[in-house]
């Protein structure tokens, strides 16, 4: 059986903050109330996403990676996480504000959950008027003055908003607080971890349960970041028609491409799948004489053996992953 440009199943999952802008902003097509986010490729254990459509339907990652091995990750790639895909891809609709959180380190996660620690990047595909996001302290503060603030009620005082609009990115490491705010639509690239503490939930009831969600307010102390810095937010070129670095870090590296023609590339040097979300427009990929189309909200894999395709489009901007 042969790899192929992968399309999976998205899934899709209810939040207390969760709007409508997944299904009237990207054209998901659910029926649920308050759906927040929409996993695009997970391998989360319990929240597998399968392949969509072809010959490898209803594969879920870790199906495709003990099969084709570095032929699907990348030789690096398998040999630094073997059958644990690295990455979760998800889209993002917050109607109301997330929580308050932070994410442990790698280190921390793997003694206390046995699991990947948490870095991240957003980057805003729609934002209302004045929509915000938290990201970082806008003061210095100590663990002892954390305390005092959340037992004021006056956290959200000490920390940086940012109002933002589309095209905003922000990578957001281990350690360092942040929101999304209201009114805000993003891409999220992360590492495959589903662990976060929240700080602060504006004392806000799940109509669901019935009940205040969980805080871990203590679990957070000793993983904040307490620096304040300059700027939280990635300045980034925008040529046509090529990669421009967004994010590279040690879990991922993000580029943007704003096409308008029909470009090629050639991935030889690049010993890793690579991932397209397109954000805005729809894009072709052309792999071996077939067309792979995706809309602006749709995802696309192309595994680590496929080194050569083009892109075309008439209008459109597409992230472009790989680890």
């Amino acid at each position: 059986m042969n790899l192929y440009p992968l399309k999976f199943t998205p899934l899709y999952k209810y939040r207390i903050w969760g709007g409508e802008k997944l299904k009237t902003e990207l054209n998901k097509n659910y029926t649920e109330d308050n759906i927040g986010e929409s996993w695009e490729i997970s391998d989360v254990s319990g929240d597998e996403t399968v392949v969509a459509e072809g010959t490898l339907k209803g594969k879920t990652l870790r199906d495709l990676t003990n099969e084709f091995k570095g032929d699907f990750v990348g030789n690096a790639v398998y040999k630094k996480f073997g059958e644990e895909f690295p990455l979760l891809i998800k889209f993002i609709d917050a109607k109301t504000p997330l929580s308050i959180q932070v994410h442990p380190s790698n280190e921390v996660a793997k003694e206390r959950h046995n699991s990947f620690g948490k870095n991240e990047m957003w980057y805003v595909m729609q934002a209302d008027e004045n929509a915000e996001l938290i990201v970082g302290f806008d003061e210095e503060i100590t663990t002892d003055g954390y305390q005092k603030h959340l037992e004021n009620n006056t956290i959200l005082d000490v920390m940086h908003h940012e109002i933002v609009s589309k095209g905003d990115t922000f990578y957001i490491p281990t350690g360092r607080v942040h929101a999304i705010g209201a009114g805000v639509l993003l891409a999220e690239i992360q590492q495959t971890s589903n662990i976060t503490y929240r700080i602060y939930d504006y004392d806000r009831v799940d109509a669901k349960t019935g009940e205040k969600r969980e805080l871990h307010t203590e679990m957070a102390k000793d993983v904040l970041d307490y620096k304040v810095h300059s700027s939280y937010k990635t300045e980034y070129n925008l040529e046509k028609n090529t990669s421009n670095k967004l994010v590279h870090s040690p879990y991922f590296r993000t580029n943007i491409l704003d096409v308008d023609a029909t470009i090629d590339k050639d991935y030889s040097d690049i010993d890793s799948f690579v991932i397209y979300m397109c954000v805005e427009g729809a894009i072709d990929v052309i792999c071996e004489g077939k067309t792979h189309t995706i809309q602006q909200g749709e995802t696309l894999l192309l595994p680590a053996s496929l080194k050569k395709v083009a892109l075309k489009a008439v209008n459109a901007k597409v992230l472009e992953v790989f680890y």
